[in-house]
């Protein structure tokens, strides 16, 4: 049976330093620790404000009138600094894989002597807890309170293929601006958690093939004036997790614009953007779906249509990848073939159970053209 780290690690001021290390100095608003999840269940408790419980029996039902979830962003939100032109990134990114059953991985995991403050026997993934459908506690199955979610689908089938056993795994919970650090500390053999590759990242941590297609989108309230990456956001209060890729979208692009509050996980915006402490929130459009289904009193702005031909290759969209340490090339080439066999196997299933059975959505291909960004 897997195992479950309940805590998340605790936050310091030296936290996800290797995710902003690259970052230009900004002026924003600092909401420390884990106060908007605390608030998030302080409300729960009031029936009145139920849409702030996570829905666990809506599970697999796609949110109304969005069950699109790659949806992309206006075309302008490229102008963001974190994107070049041209997508040239010096770091590299090596997609290549093996089916090579490697003994020296799978030892190193079962013995730990190169890292022996990982669990022995345990694949151990950095994962979200908080974001619906992705990574979050469903309270409402089968009284367990555990992880579950797309990610968390993927990282069993990860545990099985190297180890043998689904089960075979810890989930250890990190906030957003705690994934390039866990992985660079070895905390984590993996962070599988909507993490998008991007080259600042690549700097400091190596990255599987793309395993989904995404790009950054508003939530705000329905009938706000925000409607998009354009002159409707100046002057409004902005949320976004630090160290995200909204947060650099935000930051770069609209810095003189905008007040932005940074908290750690995506989750605390929402809570925030339904006690009205904001105007809007920047997320994946991937994650702001799962908002979407918790709250329908919120919209989403900001992107084109996936079916127009005119966009399907703008330079907004994101790729998750998996995060591994970068003195582990043989994990990376053995996860991109688990990869090469979840996208054919696994990959439509596994979407449907989470998004539902709307819009038909694909993989991304694992030599997708990538927009990188700049370092």
């Amino acid at each position: 049976m897997r195992d479950d780290e309940r805590q998340p690690p605790a936050t310091d001021g030296h936290e996800g330093a290797a995710e902003r290390r690259a970052a230009p100095a900004r002026p924003r608003v600092r909401l420390r620790g884990w106060g908007g999840i605390a608030a998030m269940a302080a409300l729960c408790a009031l029936a009145a404000i139920g849409a702030l419980c996570l829905p666990g029996a809506r599970a697999g039902a796609p949110s109304s009138g969005h069950d699109g979830v790659t949806a992309a962003p206006a075309p302008g939100a490229s102008a963001a600094g974190y994107r070049s032109a041209d997508g040239s990134c010096p770091y590299a990114y090596d997609r290549s894989a093996s089916d090579k059953d490697d003994d020296a991985i799978v030892e190193e995991i079962r013995t730990r002597r190169e890292h022996p403050g990982l669990p022995r026997g345990k694949l151990v993934v950095g994962v979200d807890q908080n974001s619906y459908r992705w990574g979050f506690r469903n309270p409402q199955r089968d009284g367990n309170n555990d992880i579950e979610g797309f990610d968390i689908d993927l990282a069993h089938a990860i545990a099985k293929d190297l180890l043998g056993d689904p089960d075979a795994l810890v989930l250890r919970a990190i906030p957003t601006n705690r994934r390039v650090q866990a992985v660079a500390d070895h905390d984590v053999d993996m962070v599988v958690r909507t993490m998008t590759i991007t080259c600042r990242r690549l700097k400091d941590v190596s990255f599987s093939t793309p395993y989904f297609r995404t790009t950054q989108r508003i939530i705000v309230p329905r009938g706000s004036s925000v409607d998009g990456f354009n002159a409707s956001l100046t002057g409004k209060r902005l949320c976004s997790a630090d160290s995200s890729t909204a947060e650099n979208v935000l930051t770069e692009g609209f810095k003189d614009k905008v007040e932005l509050v940074s908290v750690p996980n995506q989750l605390d915006c929402l809570v925030r953007l339904q006690l009205g402490e904001v105007d809007a929130l920047v997320t994946d459009g991937a994650l702001g779906e799962g908002q979407l289904a918790q709250d329908p009193s919120l919209d989403m702005q900001g992107g084109p249509d996936e079916n127009n031909p005119a966009d399907r290759d703008s330079p907004a969209w994101e790729y998750y990848g998996i995060a591994m340490n970068q003195d582990s090339p043989q994990l990376v080439a053995r996860v991109n073939k688990i990869l090469e066999d979840f996208r054919a196997d696994q990959w439509q299933a596994t979407y449907t159970k989470w998004f539902g059975a709307g819009e038909k959505v694909e993989p991304p291909k694992a030599d997708v053209k990538i927009n990188l960004g700049t370092p």
